[in-house]
């Protein structure tokens, strides 16, 4: 719609009689126009310098100018005295003038304001400000009146929560969003009471919230009563999603146990080295002597007897002192690229025709062209061989051994099921998802482990067997073999339901260069 010259006449001289100053300027603060008012005691040229030079004689545009805001929010603003004690406020308002949705000028008027009309203006910008602020919020907010119906739902708990603003705010009560009803009401009661932080606030409680698709997401809530005339007119929460933190303190405990286990291996390898070396040679003598008094032929039937004791009981000691060298050993191993099913078919075609293995059912699933593995095949050979022989030990002699190769699933984490105390897995095991590791599971139907004894089963000299059986050794070179490897082991059993073990290894380096190339 165009404007006539009459009317654009009409116009001008309005804004001429306006006795209030009524100008114009650019962007960068340059004077375009003023009214006869604004031109009135003053000096001011049009076009010839800055608002700020002209009017206040500044360097610099004013400190709480109108027209910085309009520039930045787009929107009219205004400005006005802080002296409250007069019956009107002087205010200068700017008003943006756009052009292709871009800022042409702003118009700048200076009006007064009766100071009850400049206090609702001032509180309804306070009330924006902080509406925003709440909103903007990294924690989640939520603020509810007493019937519980939501007037304040934050992106940031939208988010948690997995609902849309809009719809959290027309839909929900405060009750909705905990996964028990009663929770709202103990939160509540904690907020009314004092022991909680103080009456009308609750600090750093604990609770699980429901989300939209019905999961429980344990949050972190501060929480406090909004009071009007000492009533209870609202609460507000404030909620900090805890599922990230639990599972940094999850992996954080993995680590620590591993770490815990490594210096623990280490510190028993030095000791067991120097206690073997120690021993040796003695016992290398001791039955070098028994032998050669066993050859007189004038010994009588009980002095033979003892002396094959005696021989027994220290060939028996140099096996445990060779296991002990076996367990401490530090040389150099032998790396290459293996393939972990022919070393289980290797160990087994060794161990199936063993007399304890005869009324034991085998059971192989191995998965076929799975990649090599990087490793030293005879520490593999002995790691295999050690839960093998463990298994069919505590089966007795009757049950099911099963032997599986797999690829772990993508993204396939394996940790302690909180819920279920005859199971835990330790050291602790995360099979990455980047598919870099192949996966070993020995399990059996023994009658499993006690959960007392499982935290321990690759400690070193742990062992529950009886005396002359077992020196506890066979898993704590397991676990050392695997650690070595850049591996992990994890074990689960549960009373009655046998034992399953569980080996990650690393692929062989040209494996894992062949799958980047793909």
């Amino acid at each position: 719609m165009h404007s006539t010259n009459k009317e654009q006449d009409y116009l001008l001289k309005a804004v001429h009689a306006f006795k209030r100053k009524f100008f114009v300027i650019s962007p960068d603060f340059e004077i375009l126009a003023v009214n006869e008012q604004g031109l009135k005691n003053s000096n001011v040229e049009i076009g010839r310098g800055h608002c700020y030079e002209q009017f206040r004689n500044l360097h610099s545009p004013c400190e709480h100018c109108p027209a910085l805001e309009s520039l930045q929010t787009r929107i009219p603003t205004f400005l006005g005295s802080h002296n409250i004690s007069q019956e009107k406020i002087a205010c200068i308002f700017s008003y943006p003038l756009l052009s292709n949705d871009e800022i042409d000028a702003l118009v700048m008027v200076d009006f007064d304001l009766p100071v009850q009309v400049w206090l609702e203006e001032q509180m309804s910008q306070s009330s924006t400000f902080l509406h925003n602020l709440l909103l903007s919020s990294v924690d989640g907010v939520v603020a509810a009146d007493r019937t519980g119906k939501l007037v304040i739902f934050n992106h940031a708990v939208a988010e948690i929560l997995g609902y849309d603003i809009d719809e959290a705010l027309e839909q929900l009560n405060v009750r909705d969003i905990y996964v028990d009803e009663n929770e709202a009401a103990d939160v509540m009661r904690k907020l009314r009471s004092d022991k909680y932080g103080g009456k009308g606030k609750l600090k750093a409680h604990h609770v699980a919230l429901l989300g939209k698709k019905g999961e429980t997401i344990p949050v972190r809530l501060n929480a406090s009563i909004v009071y009007k005339d000492d009533q209870e007119v609202a609460t507000i929460g404030f909620f900090r999603d805890l599922r990230e933190t639990i599972e940094m303190e999850k992996e954080l405990k993995k680590t620590q146990h591993q770490l815990l286990q490594s210096e623990k291996m280490a510190s028993l390898g030095k000791l067991a080295a120097g206690v073997a070396h120690q021993l040796n040679n003695p016992l290398g003598g001791i039955i070098l002597f028994t032998k050669l008094i066993m050859e007189e032929n004038d010994l009588a039937e009980e002095i033979k007897e003892d002396l094959h004791r005696i021989l027994r009981d220290a060939e028996r000691c140099k096996d445990t002192v060779k296991e002990l060298l076996e367990f401490s050993r530090q040389t150099r191993q032998f790396m290459q690229p293996c393939d972990i099913n022919q070393a289980i078919n290797r160990t087994m075609f060794l161990l199936e025709n063993q007399p304890i293995f005869h009324n034991i059912e085998i059971e192989k699933n191995l998965a076929e062209n799975l990649p090599l593995v990087q490793g030293d095949t005879q520490q593999l050979n002995h790691m295999l061989m050690n839960i093998i022989l463990n298994a069919v030990d505590a089966m007795e002699g009757r049950g099911k051994l099963i032997i599986s190769t797999r690829l772990p699933l993508a993204g396939e984490r394996i940790y302690k099921d909180d819920n279920d105390t005859q199971m835990l897995e330790y050291p602790f095991c995360w099979l990455p998802s980047h598919g870099n590791r192949l996966c070993i599971e020995i399990s059996d139907n023994g009658p499993g482990i006690p959960s007392d004894v499982l935290p321990h089963i690759f400690d070193p000299f742990f062992t529950t067997k009886e005396e002359g059986k077992g020196t506890g050794l066979g898993l704590s070179m397991v676990y050392g073999i695997v650690e070595n490897h850049g591996g992990n082991i994890i074990a689960r059993s549960k009373a009655g339901e046998g034992t399953t073990f569980i080996i990650t290894l690393p692929l062989a380096i040209q494996e894992m260069a062949g799958e980047n190339n793909e």
